[in-house]
């Protein structure tokens, strides 16, 4: 059974889709994000924090954010706040190895790799 796991930025134009995309093949996750912006490519809403089993969110703002406008759609699921400044391009390459050194541990280990 895979873990969905949701991504969330500002506008969903930059960090979290490049995150979606990164960890897209990862095994035994599905990928999806949003943002908590007003012009946000794909707003965040309770369907999108229902499916998620794990959010990962790019500031501490924007776990702030959540918690304030989505604290009844989160029933006590773990946020976690991956501290990475809106200074990137999409799929950037500098954001992509930050991506992987701080979001890969809390990821699902497939058996058979290592």
């Amino acid at each position: 059974m895979p873990r969905n796991v949701l991504f969330i930025c500002t506008q969903n134009r930059l960090r979290s889709p490049t995150a979606e995309q990164v960890f897209a093949d990862w095994p035994g996750i599905e990928t999806a994000s949003a943002g908590l912006g007003h012009e946000a490519g794909t707003p965040v809403s309770p369907e999108v924090l229902a499916w998620a089993d794990l959010v990962f969110v790019m500031e501490k703002a924007h776990r702030n954010r959540l918690a304030k406008r989505f604290r009844a759609h989160l029933n006590g699921k773990r946020v976690i706040c991956l501290d990475i400044p809106d200074d990137y391009d999409f799929m950037d390459p500098v954001l992509i190895q930050l991506l992987k050194q701080k979001v890969t541990r809390f990821l699902p280990v497939n058996a058979g790799t290592s």
